[in-house]
């Protein structure tokens, strides 16, 4: 039976973790992200759950922590924000070379500099290439319904990758919204216990973890993450049909928001999917054909999914809230534009926005479809890349 609470992402998240019940967690305060350590050191302190609550002296060392204790064959979480996962930089390639599939709540956050402790993607974008699976969430629901699924996921025998649970700091982290949760015994029976086939308390197999790969291996081991990957496209499916049938919300790759006959697309990711259904809906009160495709799943990359739900495009706009510092634009529209080079003639622009915080509203986004609209009536699409709300 669904349980009806009021939460803002961070609780949700936290109550998902609880359910979960890890073995350990590791972590060190950072704004957005604090309060789910904080939840969690509670219900340690209280005795709710019996997870080894780990207080490190900064965010590396929580991730070493993280990656000792899930060597060890401890089911490990962590939670982190903007320079925090920069501090994590050298651990996070290192976790997802030694296939440990721990979870990382990723509160997004714009990373320093100037110092801003608002929402953006700079974060996680910037670590979008660490081998780690990198699932986002539109709002509480979402986030909760996603940390659920990433353990699973991350878990799987033809996957075990570590996953980064990301959602928009404050705009979803604080914000309290109406959601279903699981009940505890559900959640249990999902995830399952954590049963690693290979780890270093194991008295009966000697295992080494994190050595030095010479050339005549390095390369093979970058190889079977690639292969990793590509295997958690079909178990992320998996997981979601499974998930599907206990909760009734369903979830993929992508979404697609009134594709149908859409004829102009926009790609987004994370909360400001919820304000472009918005301007959708107005649009297409008033005759635009256009619709949306929300990114779920940003790594692996969803290039079929995005392939077939845009090929039909006159127009498909990449909203980025990150900067890319590149003739491309954003990291999501550089993804966008190579996985349509040569199957569409769609016209694609790339528009950054929302950076450091700045506010993203209906009336943004009918601008940004705007653009779209003129750049498709022009035929051509200019040089480089926007920026959308940019004061001049």
């Amino acid at each position: 039976m669904a349980i009806r609470e009021r939460l803002s992402g961070n609780e949700a998240v936290s109550i998902a973790i609880r359910q979960v019940n890890p073995d350990v967690m590791a972590a060190f305060p950072i704004t957005p992200s604090t309060e789910i350590p904080q939840f969690i050191s509670q219900y340690v302190a209280n005795g709710t759950i019996d997870t080894e609550f780990v207080a490190v002296e900064s965010e590396h060392s929580a991730m070493s922590a993280c990656m000792g204790s899930q060597a060890a064959g401890a089911r490990t979480v962590t939670a982190t924000s903007s320079c925090g996962l920069a501090l994590m930089w050298e651990m996070l390639y290192v976790v997802a070379s030694a296939r440990l599939p721990l979870t990382l709540c990723c509160i997004n956050r714009a990373l320093t500099g100037p110092i801003n402790i608002n929402n953006d993607h700079s974060d996680s974008m910037g670590a979008r290439d660490a081998g780690w699976i990198q699932i986002y969430a539109e709002n509480a629901q979402e986030a909760y319904d996603n940390y659920i699924q990433c353990v699973r996921i991350g878990e799987h025998k033809d996957v075990q990758l570590p996953v980064m649970a990301c959602q928009d700091g404050f705009i979803t982290s604080h914000a309290v919204e109406n959601i279903l949760l699981l009940e505890d015994a559900e959640v249990k029976a999902f995830v399952g216990e954590y049963e690693p086939e290979k780890y270093l308390l194991n008295e009966k197999e000697a295992v080494s973890m994190g050595p030095y790969d010479i050339a005549n291996y390095y390369m093979e081991h970058k190889y079977q993450q690639k292969v990793a990957l590509d295997n958690a496209k079909q178990v992320i499916y998996d997981v979601a049909a499974e998930f599907e049938k206990m909760s009734g919300r369903k979830y993929g790759m992508i979404e697609e928001y009134m594709m149908e006959d859409a004829e102009y697309a926009m790609v987004i990711i994370g909360s400001s999917a919820g304000t472009a259904k918005d301007a959708v809906d107005k649009m297409r009160a008033e005759g635009k054909k256009v619709g949306l495709v929300k990114v779920r799943v940003y790594r692996p990359f969803p290039e079929e999914e995005m392939v077939k739900a845009l090929s039909g495009m006159k127009g498909v706009v990449v909203m980025d809230k990150a900067e890319g510092y590149s003739a491309l634009g954003g990291p999501l529209g550089a993804d966008v534009k190579a996985a349509l080079f040569g199957r569409t003639n769609a016209v694609v622009l790339n528009i950054v926005y929302g950076l450091g915080g700045r506010d993203v509203r209906v009336e943004s986004i009918e601008e940004a479809y705007g653009r779209l609209f003129a750049a498709v009536e022009a035929g051509s699409v200019p040089f480089g890349y926007d920026y959308l709300g940019l004061r001049k």
